[in-house]
């Protein structure tokens, strides 16, 4: 059971932790034959914070660290345009070249029928890779602002040795004050197989496991980052998975017992742009299953799984039961991954069309 605390006792509804990367987008063609790219603003925990402010019109913050310089402000205004305050940002100063700090970049094909999306990071010796413990007021953030949900992540935490005892830092001072904690696990073996692959990621995210209400993953997920397996196991998102998953999860509460509630997507990438998409939510001992929406027509898939995030805990911040949120999760989600970019353009008037069923005949 999750005990959320009030909006009148908060400045804020949401606080996500995490890098917000520019994302270079070079449309309908390849990224090594492109002459042009389009730009947007992204980053697996920065994404649910604003799918919570754009969408549903909750009061979002993004801590986070950028080099100032004009890469940096041109994320900050990208920022700006979806409306996640940034009182909480760090700036670090530009040594002019990159050779300290710099700002991560991230190049991503959308991917189409049987050519798959593609993505090519450039992040090292970033700024927020380089916060240290106590670069963060987190007093300010939750014992004198107030904040009901914090929100951060896998990603975040594979950025270097020091991120990971940041995130530790937020949530023991987020813990104490009584704010809920939610964890998307998002295993990406290029941020960790330079630093130790799964056991090391499981090592980090086993001890951060301990600080979790809310734990968010697809079975690599639990698997790569939590060490639990299940047997049977496959690749395609199937009946099979929803079967695996609960599973899985049963065995992590028991070891894990402060997850209040675990939740992921389900896909069937039949190919980059039709999928199967669905999820499921565990919580006080029962699975709650959104539709399964069959051969989904995908625009851009990258950003799916972190509106999902969104959508699920504006169902329960909104003091919705756990079938509205993962109703909710799974629709924002699908169409978020009509639109391109990393972040939803979806209205909350889009998600309750979809989550009762509405179809996709034009509206005038």
């Amino acid at each position: 059971m999750l005990n959320i605390k009030s909006k009148e006792e908060c400045r804020w509804d949401i606080v996500s932790l995490g890098e917000v990367m520019l994302r270079l987008d070079p449309g309908d063609k390849r990224i090594h034959t492109t002459r042009s790219f389009e730009v947007w603003e992204g980053g697996g925990e920065y994404n649910v914070a604003r799918g919570l402010k754009r969408c549903f019109g909750l009061r979002a913050a993004v801590v986070t660290a950028l080099a100032d310089n004009p890469v940096g402000k041109l994320v900050q205004d990208l920022i700006y345009q979806g409306g996640v305050d940034q009182s909480h940002v760090k700036w670090v100063k530009y040594d002019g070249v990159g050779r300290t700090v710099r700002n991560g970049m991230n190049f991503t094909e959308r991917g189409f029928g049987v050519r798959a999306a593609l993505g090519c990071s450039d992040r090292g010796n970033t700024a927020v890779s380089q916060l240290k413990k106590g670069d963060i007021d987190w007093e300010k953030i939750f014992g004198e602002e107030g904040a009901r949900w914090l929100h951060t992540g896998g990603i975040f935490c594979a950025l270097s040795e020091s991120t990971p005892e940041v995130a530790k830092e937020a949530m023991e001072v987020a813990k104490k004050y009584g704010t809920i904690i939610s964890y998307d696990l998002n295993y990406r073996d290029s941020l960790w197989k330079s630093i130790g692959g799964q056991a090391k990621a499981q090592e980090v995210n086993r001890d951060l496991g301990q600080y979790v209400d809310v734990m968010i993953g697809n079975e690599e997920d639990f698997t790569a980052c939590l060490g639990f397996e299940v047997e049977g196991q496959d690749e395609n998102h199937s009946k099979l998975d929803v079967v695996n998953f609960e599973k899985m999860i049963r065995r992590a509460v028991a070891e894990f017992p402060n997850f209040a509630v675990a939740a992921t997507t389900l896909r069937n990438a039949k190919t980059a742009s039709v999928n199967d998409w669905g999820a499921v939510c565990f919580t006080n001992d029962t699975l709650f299953q959104a539709p399964m929406r069959e051969n989904l027509e995908i625009f851009d898939r990258v950003g799916g799984g972190d509106s999902f995030a969104s959508g699920l805990i504006y169902g329960f911040l909104s003091g919705e039961d756990a079938q509205f949120a993962v109703n909710c999760g799974a629709a924002h989600g699908a169409l978020a991954m009509t639109t391109p970019g990393d972040t939803t353009m979806a209205s909350l008037a889009d998600v309750q069309r979809v989550m009762k069923g509405g179809g996709a005949r034009v509206a005038r």
